[in-house]
């Protein structure tokens, strides 16, 4: 059983909540792989090579993984899921659901911009440094990500009711009437830092199959 962490959008493998994570969870002996899914590059990201990254980290066909993600990380693991039956599982963070459509809206102007310059200025938190990202990343997330992920495995997802990057809104209609998801909302926003104490309780009962199997 693999354990796969997928960070989100102009983060790295050493974000905040994948080092949390990756500390507590080798307490117990279980190992998160951190993966880093700025690739190709951050400059020319794609989707695409996002989810195909995270398809090679979980190995061989015989192999089975829990992923947890992100923002990004989190549309990344719940599209991994829909289309590789090895994901056993799912914690996704604020997930980026609606993506391109979301960017759309709240970029207005900047969004034509992009599009007609083929360049739009970010905010590496990698660096803290401004970093650029191509109109591409955007033309590979809407082929893929069309409505909602089809999603069958048993899903944790945990949203801030004050995010103001991915509204709360989109995991509630994600989660409604689904059975095998359940939807935490916590007094919080988008980075979810102040509540890492209730993530890592929320994931630790809801991991609790997988990591008996871990174990044995």
């Amino acid at each position: 059983m693999r354990f796969l962490y997928l960070h989100g959008f102009a983060s790295g493998p050493r974000s905040t909540k994948g080092m949390r994570f990756a500390e507590h969870f080798a307490a117990r002996g279980v190992d998160l792989d951190r993966l880093d899914l700025r690739v190709p590059s951050f400059e020319h990201l794609r989707l695409s090579a996002m989810i195909d990254t995270a398809r090679r980290a979980i190995g061989d066909e015989h192999e089975r993984a829990v992923v947890i993600g992100s923002s990004l990380g989190g549309l990344t693991a719940a599209r991994l899921a829909e289309r590789d039956a090895r994901v056993t599982g799912l914690i996704l963070f604020a997930p980026a659901f609606q993506l391109v459509e979301r960017w759309r809206a709240a970029l207005g102007d900047g969004f034509t911009e992009w599009q007609r310059t083929g360049w739009r200025e970010v905010l590496d938190y990698t660096t803290g440094k401004p970093a650029r990202v191509d109109f591409g990343f955007v033309e590979d997330a809407r082929a893929l990500d069309i409505g909602f992920p089809d999603v069958r495995v048993p899903t944790l997802i945990i949203h801030g009711k004050h995010d103001d990057v991915v509204p709360i809104d989109h995991s509630r209609r994600f989660a409604d009437g689904k059975r095998h998801v359940r939807l935490v909302e916590v007094d919080d926003g988008h980075e979810l830092v102040a509540s890492l104490p209730r993530l890592l309780s929320e994931a630790d009962t809801f991991l609790t199959p997988w990591l008996g199997v871990h174990s044995a």
